[in-house]
């Protein structure tokens, strides 16, 4: 029987608002245990949630962003459950009248166009953390978290695998970072995926019985746990076992879910509007200015490339994989002046040398330590044929070391291509009597050999040699 996977994902976004959701005490990550828990994250007896208008405003400019339906009421309600870290007894959610409903984002799964559907995003406050491995015997309880702003953003079961899910969940990461409401730091706990996740037979309407994958947090770890969830559930049911609903957790180090205790339906948290916070009421001046600050969005930036420097749909899309990238890419259109070919260009050197010095180094497009201006002052060089690709290359490998600016590595270390034609013709003459074999083969229909004469040609100029010059008078000369 084939087997088709469906997965939805839950994620957990911390908000950038400096102060929590109810409460004026501090979201700064990594402060000492419970220093920043106040009275009202607490729960002493008495107190009161005020709400925070930064995080009203940061949800509205999220459905603004996905063209979703902000609701102009929304309202508060109490989620209630015991556990340590949540010292009220209850959380502060939204369930019947979220903020944000409906919507849509779309993801590209090997050069495929997908709309991922968004069911809501509902802002809530974050619980504490429970420390089990500092103490023997015990767990100890980390206030500091409880009260932090997030925006809990649902989506529809519309992905069919675990490369979907992670494309969706880099697409969501790089929205939320872009419109400035997430640092996305997920090894911070910013930005968290729960994986819903079940199998049907192919062709069959109803959904399988799903497991909820809870508190992923790296892209790696969505898709091992996604993969492995799927094979074990297609086993279960080959071997006669039936799915029981359950919350489970990855283990990166085993690549393996295990149960952490079976589902509870949403009925048992007993919802009710929480009698502590009126109905938030938004009027349209708030939305018009949230949407006046909005930046163009990745989508919107990927096709004016497109449409004003001919780049493809592909190349666009790398570019505006996060806004740091994609204001390098601009920044160093400025420094370059550059057309429509320098434009590509300069898309090809990010998306292949750079990003991959950056990879290895694991620095983002804000941290290079090759500045956009430096990097198109080397791109004017290969633009003017000062460099081959080659020597291009050296070049960046020397800035990227610190070895300065591209015009003092090309003199330093005497890499100016070169483009005089009666030196390279000397070249190519040199060559042609060292090679008669490779020059016969050539005349007998041998393409290959050509491209062993052209390797020899920029042997012996030391790759500094115009290739296109080389190319022409190589062709002219074994015509003759």
């Amino acid at each position: 029987m084939k087997w088709e996977t469906v997965i939805g994902l839950e994620v957990h976004t911390q908000l950038t608002t400096q102060s929590k959701i109810f409460s004026g005490s501090s979201t700064a990550f990594g402060a000492a245990p419970n220093t920043q828990a106040s009275a009202v994250d607490i729960a002493l007896p008495g107190v009161l949630p005020v709400l925070n208008k930064g995080a009203i405003e940061r949800a509205i400019k999220f459905g603004l962003a996905i063209g979703a339906t902000v609701n102009r009421v929304n309202v508060f309600d109490r989620k209630n459950y015991f556990y340590p870290d949540l010292p009220k007894g209850y959380q502060i959610s939204q369930l019947a009248k979220p903020i944000v409903e409906h919507g849509a984002l779309a993801i590209q799964v090997d050069g495929v166009e997908k709309t991922i559907r968004l069911t809501r995003a509902h802002l809530e406050e974050d619980a504490g953390k429970s420390l089990h491995e500092d103490f023997h015997g015990m767990t100890g309880i980390d206030l500091n978290r409880a009260g932090t702003p997030l925006l809990e953003i649902v989506s529809e079961p519309d992905m069919r695998s675990a490369k979907e899910a992670v494309a969706y969940a880099k697409a969501l990461h790089n929205l939320v970072t872009w419109i400035g409401i997430c640092d996305g730091n997920m090894q911070e706990g910013s930005f968290r995926v729960d994986a819903n996740v079940s199998v049907r037979p192919v062709g069959q309407q109803e959904f399988g019985t799903r497991r909820e994958i809870k508190n992923l947090n790296s892209f790696r770890f969505l898709e091992q746990a996604i993969d492995y969830e799927v094979r074990w559930q297609i086993e279960q049911i080959e071997d006669g076992h039936a799915i029981q609903q359950a919350t489970v957790l990855f283990d990166p180090d085993s690549g393996e879910t295990r149960m952490m205790r079976s589902k509870e339906e949403a009925h048992d948290y007993r919802y009710f509007p929480d009698p502590d916070l009126l109905p938030v009421k938004l009027d349209e001046a708030l939305i018009e200015e949230m949407r006046a600050e909005l930046p163009e969005l990745p989508q919107q930036k990927a096709a004016r490339y497109q449409q004003d420097y001919g780049l493809s749909a592909y190349d666009a899309g790398l570019l505006t994989q996060s806004l740091a990238q994609a204001n390098y890419f601009e920044a160093t259109l400025d420094a370059l002046g550059a057309d429509v070919a320098g434009a590509k260009l300069a898309a090809n050197w990010m998306s292949g040398e750079l990003a991959s010095a950056l990879n290895k180094a694991e620095l983002d497009f804000a941290q290079s330590p090759i500045a956009p201006a430096s990097l198109a002052d080397l791109l004017k060089r290969i633009a003017d044929n000062t460099l081959s690709n080659k020597l291009a290359k050296e070049v960046f490998a020397a800035m990227w070391a610190g070895e300065g600016e591209a015009d003092a590595v090309i003199e330093a270390r005497g890499l100016k291509q070169m483009s005089d034609s009666g030196a390279i013709e000397k070249i190519v003459d040199d060559v042609l009597a060292a090679n008669p074999k490779s020059v016969e083969e050539f005349r007998a229909g041998k393409d290959k050999a050509f491209n062993a004469l052209v390797g020899q040609v920029m042997k012996a100029s030391r790759g500094k040699a115009n290739p296109a010059q080389v190319n022409d008078i190589l062709k002219r000369k074994l015509a003759g």
